[in-house]
């Protein structure tokens, strides 16, 4: 096999001009991360030094930069930490324009992984989503567009008026462009009350929505019948917040979808819950499914479709068919045919453990794929306990036995369960990389357990105190002490001076990513509540909810809270964070090896844990793979792409967890990334730019 790998690198590029530039989120509508530029190659990769830094100067505790940025003729387009939209002259990172949608607003901790350009020739436009709003600028100017929805943004909870309990809407990856359409997910708040994750098309000329797709199926569509009658009114998720692909030629877009809220517990709603943790194939033009693939059933785990799915065409029993290729939290790959659905590896229907909390109804069966095989360990076993040191190895031990643990279906439990994969993957957010050339697929993954332990719920009376008002709706999320389980929810117990009561009561009032708004609580509740945070007043108050579910949950949860030892590591052996080469053609894997480490554990002679790592990689022509995404050792790498083999590394000043980009401007190959930290460790607001001297 590897004589052919080595062919094909020395053949003349496959792959076309098409993959010289990076004009869309994740290099090209195919989204394969793959760039044919090869002016960088193995042997000169060594010989890379910073060419240009821009720092945008807005980075503020907690903040972080996940954008992949694109390039057209010779512009840069991104967005900063405060989602500021930039647009840099990529040879020098010099500002060109920038657009502050929000006005500097700083704390509510946004996120957004990029931009979207549209051009027809004669105008050019980059569309963006701030919170929840869409917002079309002049690619030029910066300006926004007169002509799009009103001056220029289109409020994303438009589309979403009819819901009876709409509450919160935003959209932190790009959406798609098909033709005159600009197709679009939402992020979700991922407890009750939520909203449908609706599929939407808008027109890219005037903000008009032109078409929905029902991710929770309403009376007479497919798909009803695996949901009480009318969810859609009462039930939210199964919403795309990961991004989608667009098969041009074809004209078909390809949606991952995520579970159902409430993520952990559903006694509200029972069935299969059709179209969540599913893929979905739409006609881009009309919003009609073609075809759809669901891996997991009632899914309790969080096990989400994290990244947008690539297109590939690989060699299967024979034939070269196109395919559609999606990698998952639960750690598999899932390659299918991109116009049936069919899977072109085995899987297998297999019996699962029945939930013995009350009122929860779980699947009986779910789908176990057999190849290729997964790229994270499935089962949590005594056996896996960290062996570190002899009192860690104790300790986790000792936390494990305590617990119901094993394969990734051990049901949610009062008692704590291990959920493993966890809840940031297996596969992240930043994506995978394909290379049309050798066929060989990148997968980077976290590979951490995560605690999940069901609790009661804690009500509220018609009036109550601020401090209940935060036990019952925030503590789950945030702790009942306010510190949080960071990275990926906040500590709340020193938030005075960040944000004034007004801020605060619009924050709690309208939500902020997977933060659900609270303004149906009213007015009076939500500045009493943002009282108690901001000043420890502890007031009480009249509590309007206007949130009315048929059946009231018995249970959430006590928080993310990842499985570690007592000095903060995972309590499990290594690899923390793994990087692995998969062939597409045979579903076998080529290499897999650590990645990312801990400095101050390399310093004690324990090397090669790998880490948590969030972003994605690039493939390129020139043999390489570079990823940043290591969040305790901040560096930037650059892999053999055919054997995996370390050539270049670099210290970030902050951390770089966002998806890099390569692109050439005046003869010059760059690689760009956002160097923006956060998630727990220190925040920075800079893009760099690597390049030979």
């Amino acid at each position: 096999m590897w004589i052919i790998l080595l062919f094909l690198c020395s053949m003349s590029l496959l792959a076309g001009d098409k993959y010289s530039r990076w004009e869309r989120f994740g290099g090209g509508p195919e989204n394969t991360h793959y760039s044919s530029l090869d002016q960088i190659y193995r042997g000169n990769v060594q010989q890379l030094k910073v060419a240009w830094t821009y720092d945008s100067g807005d980075a503020y505790e907690g903040s972080t930069i996940e954008c992949n940025p694109i390039v057209i003729d010779g512009v840069l387009y991104a967005t900063t930490t405060t989602l500021r939209v930039i647009a840099l002259n990529a040879a020098t990172g010099k500002l060109i324009w920038g657009y502050d949608g929000l006005n500097g607003t700083k704390g509510q901790f946004p996120v957004n992984r990029g931009v979207t350009y549209w051009t027809n020739g004669k105008q050019a436009r980059i569309l963006v989503t701030l919170n929840s709003d869409l917002i079309c600028l002049d690619a030029r100017t910066g300006i926004p567009d007169k002509a799009f929805g009103r001056d220029g943004i289109v409020d994303l909870r438009d589309a979403f008026a009819g819901i009876p309990n709409a509450v919160k809407i935003s959209s932190s990856s790009p959406g798609v462009i098909y033709r005159d359409l600009f197709i679009l997910g939402s992020a979700v708040p991922e407890a009750l009350p939520s909203t449908p994750g609706d599929i939407r098309a808008y027109d890219v000329r005037t903000g008009k929505l032109r078409w929905t797709f029902h991710t929770i199926p309403r009376a007479g569509e497919y798909g009803y019948d695996t949901w009480p009658p009318d969810a859609w009114k009462f039930s939210g998720g199964a919403n795309n917040w990961a991004g989608m692909t667009v098969d041009l030629d074809r004209g078909l877009v390809f949606v991952p979808t995520g579970s159902a809220a409430f993520d952990f517990y559903g006694a509200d709603r029972h069935g299969d819950n059709l179209f969540a943790n599913s893929i979905i194939c739409l006609d881009a033009a009309t919003g009609k499914r073609k075809w759809h693939f669901q891996s997991i059933k009632h899914d309790t785990w969080d096990l989400d479709f994290p990244t947008a799915p690539l297109l590939a065409t690989v060699k299967h029993d024979g034939k070269l068919i196109d395919v559609v290729a999606q990698a998952g939290k639960d750690g598999f790959i899932y390659v299918l045919n991109r116009e049936t659905g069919e899977s072109l590896f085995p899987y297998e229907e297999r019996p699962v453990l029945a939930s013995n909390v009350e009122g929860e109804l779980l699947s009986k069966t779910q789908r176990f794929p057999l190849k290729p095989a997964p790229f994270v360990r499935q089962e949590m076993t005594e056996s896996m306990v960290t062996t570190r040191t002899e009192a860690a190895h104790k300790a986790a031990l000792d936390t494990l036995r305590n617990l119901n643990f094993g394969g990734r279906f051990t049901p949610a439990s009062t008692k704590g369960t291990i959920v493993f994969p966890g809840f940031s993957g297996g596969a992240e957010w930043g994506g995978e990389a394909y290379d049309p050339e050798t066929h060989l697929y990148y997968v980077n993954a976290n590979e951490v357990a995560w605690i999940l332990r069901l609790v009661p719920t804690i009500g509220m009376k018609k009036r109550d105190q601020a401090g209940q008002i935060y036990l019952s709706r925030c503590a789950s999320c945030h702790k009942p002490d306010r510190k949080g389980s960071p990275p990926e929810f906040p500590a709340l117990d020193h938030v005075a001076g960040r944000l004034t009561e007004d801020q605060m009561v619009q924050f709690i009032s309208n939500g902020g990513g997977r933060m659900p708004g609270f303004a149906s609580l009213g007015e009076p509740a939500v500045r009493a509540l943002a009282a108690f945070l901001l000043k420890g007043e502890d007031r009480e108050v009249d509590i309007e909810s206007g949130f009315k579910p048929p059946i009231e949950l018995k249970y959430t949860f006590d928080g993310y809270n990842q499985f570690t030892d007592p000095e903060g590591y995972p309590a499990i052996t290594p690899p923390w964070g793994s990087l692995s080469a998969i062939h597409l053609d045979t579903g076998e894997f080529v290499w897999k090896i650590p990645l990312g480490e801990y400095p101050e554990l390399v310093a004690q002679g324990i090397k090669d844990t790998g880490s948590t790592n969030h972003g994605g990689g690039i493939v390129t022509a020139g043999g390489l793979y570079f990823i940043g995404a290591t969040q305790y050792d901040s560096k930037f790498r650059a892999f053999d792409k055919l054997t995996g083999k370390l050539l270049w590394e670099t210290l970030l000043p902050f951390a770089g967890t966002a998806t890099p980009a390569t692109y050439e401007v005046q003869g010059r190959q760059f690689v760009v990334i956002a160097a923006g930290g956060g998630r727990g460790r220190p925040s920075g607001s800079q893009y760099i730019a690597f390049a030979l001297p």
